[in-house]
C-alpha cells in the first residue's frame, strides 16, 4: 500500500516518511499488469521489460530520482536508527542508494555492500565499505570492496538492508533477477516469529511497479519499498513466508 500525503492509507507508524503528492505523475493502476503463476518464459520477458523501462530513464531522471530517494529516507527514523546498514552498487539502471549509505557512514554508522559467497550456494555475504576504497568486479561485473580481511558480516548481524529489485507491487512483493541470491541469504527470516532483523527496504524507480506479484513460498517479503515518489508498506495481509491471506489491505505497522 502506498502511504500518501493526502491522508489515504494513514498509519500511526512514523518510522518511514509519507508519499509526497505529485499531481504531474499520478499513481494509477491502469497501465499495470499482474504477475502470477506465470511460466518461466513469461517471467523472463517481464524482467526484460521492467529492466528496459528503468534503462530508458535519462541521466537527469536518474539523478533526480536519487536525490528524491535520499531526501525521503535520509531523515526517516528507521534509517537514522540503524547502526549497520547494507545497500548495493547500482547497475543496469537501478536507483542509486549510495548517497544514503554514505550519509549513514558519515554519521558514524557501519556501511556494507554485498559480495557473492564463494561456491555454488548462490548466497551473499556483506563486506564493510568506506567511500573511495578499492573495488573489484565480481563475475557479474558488479563492484565489490576489494579489502576483505576481518570485514565480513552475515545478514543476520545487520539492522537494515536496502534491497535491489526488478519489479514490485503495492504490497511490497518483490520480483528479483531470478538468481535467488537475496531469498537464499535471508531465508532465516522465515523461521522468526517475533524478532525481525534486518529490516528490508526495497529500492526501485516508480516505473518498476506492477499491479500484482504472486509471491512464492521461498520469497522473502520486504517491509517496505521506497521509490522517488514515496514509500509502499507491506500489507498486514502478507504471510511471513511470502504468501497472501484474504482480507484487509491496511498497511502493516513497521517497528
Amino acid at each position: 500500500m502506498l502511504i500518501s500525503a493526502d491522508g489515504r492509507g494513514q498509519t500511526t507508524d512514523a518510522s518511514l516518511p509519507p508519499l509526497a503528492a505529485d499531481p504531474t505523475h499520478p499513481v494509477t493502476d491502469g497501465n499495470l499488469r499482474p504477475f502470477g503463476a506465470d511460466t518461466p518464459s513469461v517471467l523472463r520477458a517481464s524482467r526484460r521489460d521492467l529492466r528496459a523501462a528503468r534503462r530508458r530513464l535519462s541521466e537527469k531522471e536518474q539523478r533526480d530520482h536519487t536525490i528524491a530517494l535520499t531526501r525521503l529516507l535520509g531523515c526517516a527514523p528507521r534509517f537514522l536508527s540503524a547502526r549497520r546498514v547494507a545497500a548495493y552498487w547500482p547497475a543496469d539502471g537501478e536507483l542509486d542508494p549510495r548517497p544514503l549509505l554514505e550519509a549513514a557512514i558519515g554519521r558514524g554508522r557501519r556501511g556494507f555492500l554485498p559480495m557473492l559467497r564463494p561456491g555454488k550456494r548462490r548466497q551473499l555475504w556483506f563486506l564493510r565499505y568506506r567511500p573511495g576504497e578499492p573495488m573489484r568486479a565480481n563475475r557479474f561485473g558488479i563492484p565489490e570492496p576489494a579489502r576483505r580481511q576481518r570485514r565480513l558480516a552475515l545478514a543476520w548481524t545487520l539492522d537494515l538492508i536496502l534491497v535491489p529489485l526488478v519489479g514490485f507491487d503495492a504490497d511490497c512483493n518483490r520480483l528479483g533477477m531470478g538468481g535467488g541470491f537475496y531469498d537464499r541469504t535471508l531465508s532465516f527470516l522465515r523461521q522468526r516469529a517475533h524478532w525481525h532483523r534486518p529490516r528490508l527496504i526495497g529500492i526501485a524507480h516508480e516505473c518498476q511497479r506492477v499491479e500484482r506479484i504472486q509471491p512464492q513460498p521461498w520469497d522473502i517479503p520486504l517491509d517496505a519499498v521506497a521509490t522517488e515518489r514515496g514509500v509502499y508498506r507491506r500489507s498486514s495481509s502478507a504471510h511471513p513466508t511470502g504468501g497472501l491471506r484474504s482480507g484487509s489491505r491496511r498497511p502493516a505497522k513497521i517497528r
